[in-house]
């Protein structure tokens, strides 16, 4: 996924919870329309697998390739490939900067909330054209920390965010990588560019239990906050802290949280 970056989700249970709701629905409308039966499809950063096993029902019986930057990571998707009973989908551990992959294999080039997490996002991008068919798409999407929204504001959540940016920066990668994949793309040498935003809502008392819930658990347990209190950047009080502020949020009748993500496709 990223050279000299750190991811610094990890894959604690917490995290997969996340990872596990998305769907090509919910995480991909956007690509929705490019793809058809029979096209080959490459999937940086495929994490679980639940997204990937729903753009290989959609282009199968085209062939699928998953991949992930170690082996651990990529048998989550396998699992879930073999939960689904999901066939044609190849699983292969690698770094989106250095593809050992032929050049113009794929049809589609995916990456679902990758380009926030690498050392040279750029460089990722000319390695996903690399690989895409003239003609072909390049799909890529991420969220942009600096611009969700939600009220009420609880001071535990702007510390949350003030955290996570702090976090994920001393990792190596750009939290608010939404509102930069237009210039990434052009700085990569795409022309043909078409540039959409989408967002996540959760503001009923089912979506705001989960999404809130969630991250009460993730800021306690997660990769982020072992980093975050490694390195000093938390105590444990201010996670603490932090967590009960996500689950007063939830319980909120007012509560309301919307993310963006900007979203591209790049034709090869």
């Amino acid at each position: 996924m990223s050279r000299h970056a750190v991811y610094t989700h990890g894959h604690d249970e917490s995290v997969l919870r996340s990872h596990r709701w998305r769907t090509a629905e919910n995480s991909a409308a956007y690509l929705l329309p490019h793809l058809a039966p029979g096209q080959t499809l490459l999937d940086i950063g495929c994490g679980p697998g639940t997204l990937t096993m729903d753009l290989a029902a959609r282009v199968a019986p085209g062939r699928v390739t998953a991949l992930e930057v170690t082996p651990d990571a990529l048998d989550l998707a396998r699992a879930e490939a073999a939960r689904r009973g999901q066939g044609g989908v190849e699983f292969v551990v690698g770094d989106v900067h250095a593809l050992d992959l032929p050049g113009d294999s794929f049809d589609v080039v995916h990456a679902h909330q990758v380009l926030q997490h690498v050392g040279d996002p750029v460089g990722a991008l000319r390695e996903m054209r690399r690989v895409c068919r003239p003609g072909g798409v390049v799909a890529v999407r991420d969220s942009d920390y600096a611009a969700f929204a939600w009220y009420p504001r609880p001071p535990e959540l702007d510390d949350w965010l003030a955290l996570y940016q702090r976090v994920a920066r001393a990792n190596g990668g750009e939290p608010d990588a939404g509102r930069r994949l237009l210039s990434w793309a052009r700085a990569a040498g795409f022309t043909d560019i078409t540039a959409t935003s989408a967002t996540w809502c959760f503001a009923n008392p089912e979506d705001r239990a989960w999404w809130g819930g969630m991250w009460a658990d993730r800021i306690l347990k997660s990769d982020m906050a072992a980093q975050a209190l490694a390195t000093g950047t938390a105590t444990e009080d201010d996670l603490r802290r932090i967590s009960a502020g996500w689950l007063a949020w939830a319980e909120s009748p007012d509560g309301w949280l919307s993310i963006p993500h900007g979203e591209l496709i790049c034709r090869a």
